[in-house]
C-alpha cells in the first residue's frame, strides 16, 4: 500500500506501565496527534518507553524503529501532560531528526481536560514555543474530556 506509514511511538518512561489505550484509540479514530493521517493507513512498527531521565532509549529506539521502517515517531502526549513536562523533549526531536532522519511528531492522544485545566492553573503552556509542540493535541473541551 503507497498510503500506508508506518510509525513508532515513545512514551515517556513515567508512564511506563501505560498499555496504550489513550494512544490506540486515537490512532484508530484519527484524533490527536494522528489527525495527520486523515486519508492514509497507519501501521504501528515500535512502541517503546524513552527509557527514563534522560532519555537513554532515544538513543537506540529509533535505529529499531527505522529498521522495522519507521516513517515518523510521535512522541505520546505524556511527554507534554506530565508534571512537568518532558525538559528534554527539544533536544529529543532535534537528536532523532538529525541523527536517524525520522520526521518527529509531538503527540498521540488529544490531552485529557483533567490535565489541560491544571496545566492552564500553572501556566505551563503559555509560551509561544508551546503552541507549536500543543498544536495536534491541545483540541477542544469535549474531545479533551472524552480522554479524560
Amino acid at each position: 500500500m503507497a498510503d500506508t506509514v508506518k510509525i513508532g511511538i515513545i512514551i515517556c518512561d513515567r508512564y511506563r506501565n501505560c498499555a496504550g489505550g489513550k494512544c490506540f484509540r486515537a490512532l484508530n479514530r484519527r484524533e490527536g496527534g494522528f489527525s495527520i493521517y486523515k486519508n492514509k493507513e497507519v501501521e504501528v512498527v515500535g512502541y517503546t518507553t524513552c527509557g527514563g531521565c534522560p532519555g537513554g532509549n532515544i538513543e537506540y529506539a529509533p535505529e529499531e524503529m527505522k529498521k522495522n521502517g519507521a516513517q515518523v515517531i510521535h512522541f505520546a502526549t505524556g511527554f507534554v501532560v506530565g508534571y512537568p513536562p518532558c525538559p528534554y523533549i527539544d533536544y529529543f526531536k532535534s537528536y532523532i531528526e538529525k541523527k536517524f532522519g525520522i520526521e518527529v511528531v509531538i503527540g498521540t492522544h488529544p490531552i485529557p481536560e483533567k490535565y489541560y485545566t491544571v496545566h492552564e492553573k500553572l501556566g505551563t503552556w503559555n509560551g509561544l514555543e508551546w503552541k507549536e509542540k500543543l498544536r495536534y493535541v491541545i483540541c477542544d473541551e469535549e474531545k479533551r474530556r472524552e480522554y479524560d
